[in-house]
């Protein structure tokens, strides 16, 4: 059959990348516009092979073989097809696990039922150096694609270098079409105008501060209401001073009329609104956040569909960017704007249904962490940082005609 076919090793492909453009081999240190990629790929093997597409595999490693995000897109894309393999860790590295054996065996089988006269390999793995042999052997000629390598020297298997018919390199002025390398600083961006109750939880010391002074309490004087307590013999607790204000005091910043709080000491510790006994929370919900409709509730079936297409094609998983959309849809579809004041003046505390259903909406572009089935803390952070951003640029709009 006269096309050519695409066998992508997405780790090689991508790891190579990140060596030469960030300087190691970490995914994690480039952007990937991947319809910029596979457009690319396609056109260099009907280039070289003078044959047009009929498929592209990638073959990737994936946490339980659950689809990632830019798998999501990529497997939705015309003539790609996506196959994933396990994606484990040890010792401190992640590994690639089954993806080799995959494309062995989609390479036989092409070959076997002369499915394509012209086969392009994106790999440096030797393994698949039967695989190539038997593919020859059935009359397929077999290209051979590198990535240049960082330091000029090669980054694939000598012998599968020698047995394939045709070898072709994608120099850095191909790669940079589509992938970039990353700039050094944090995941999500904030919010142009900082909030004072975000700088307040920044600036407070970190938690193990407390623990630290814990450790050394010959260095410390003894507290004098402690001593007190001590002469008089008395058994009851001393409650610890207030440090940094709890998540329910610093949305009281934000009530009209609040007066600023006091200077806090400078050996105070934050409080974690999951220390049992620190935080006063209530037995339920207040009428105003129970009042407060989910996304589910404002979601009709065609637009459920809509946006199951807009996650798989359009939104690329990263988590400031999945608590913006969830926001955006939230109140695009939110017919009582009564609804937006009460949660805007509830910041930063989103009431729990909302919040769940916005972890839950998360979790579905593979922001659990591995083995553990819940959301790294810092990805929490990012999702309800992009919620309550878009959260701000909806109210700042609505609240500009007025000032007018």
């Amino acid at each position: 059959m006269d096309r050519c076919i695409v066998l992508v090793d997405a780790g090689y492909l991508l790891g190579a990348a990140a060596s030469l453009l960030a300087g190691e081999p970490s995914r994690s240190r480039i952007t990937v516009d991947h319809a910029a990629l596979i457009q690319g790929l396609r056109d260099r093997a009907e280039s070289d092979t003078q044959q047009p597409l009929l498929r592209i595999y990638w073959f990737d490693g994936a946490p339980d073989r659950v689809p990632q995000p830019e798998h999501r897109r990529l497997r939705v894309m015309p003539r790609v097809t996506v196959r994933l393999g396990a994606l484990t860790r040890s010792d401190g590295r992640w590994a690639q696990k089954g993806v080799d054996a995959a494309m062995h065996a989609e390479l036989t089988e092409l070959a076997r039922n002369r499915a394509c006269s012209d086969v392009v390999l994106v790999t440096g793995d030797g393994d698949l150096l039967p695989g190539m042999m038997a593919a020859k052997e059935h009359g397929v000629a077999v290209h051979l694609w590198a990535v240049q390598a960082a330091d000029g020297d090669y980054n694939q298997s000598e012998d599968l270098v020698a047995e394939a018919d045709e070898r072709r390199v994608l120099d850095r002025v191909w790669i940079t079409k589509a992938v970039r390398a990353k700039e050094l600083g944090g995941i999500c961006a904030p919010p142009p105008v900082p909030r004072p109750e975000i700088a307040a939880i920044l600036s407070a010391p970190l938690p193990e501060s407390a623990l630290s002074a814990a450790q050394r309490p010959a260095e410390q004087p003894e507290h004098p209401t402690t001593s007190a307590a001590a002469q008089g013999g008395a058994d009851e607790r001393v409650p610890p001073a207030k440090g940094v204000p709890t998540p329910k005091d610093l949305a009281a910043l934000r009530a009209p009329g609040a007066a600023h709080p006091a200077p806090q000491p400078a050996n105070a510790t934050l409080r974690w609104s999951s220390d049992k006994g620190w935080v006063d929370r209530p037995a339920a919900e207040p009428a105003e956040a129970a009042s407060l409709p989910t996304l589910a509730q404002l979601t009709t079936a065609e637009q459920r569909w809509a946006d199951r297409e807009e996650d798989i094609t359009t939104v690329g998983g990263d988590p400031y960017e999945v608590g913006q959309v969830f926001a955006r849809r939230w109140l695009e579809r939110l017919g009582d704007h009564g609804h937006l004041q009460k949660l805007s003046g509830m910041y930063p505390r989103i009431p729990h249904r909302v919040d769940g259903e916005l972890l839950r909406y998360a979790a579905r572009f593979g922001l659990l962490a591995h083995k553990d089935d819940q959301i790294d803390e810092h990805d929490r952070y990012a999702i309800r940082a992009g919620f309550w951003r878009e959260i701000d640029v909806r109210t700042a709009t609505e609240r500009t005609p007025a000032a007018e």
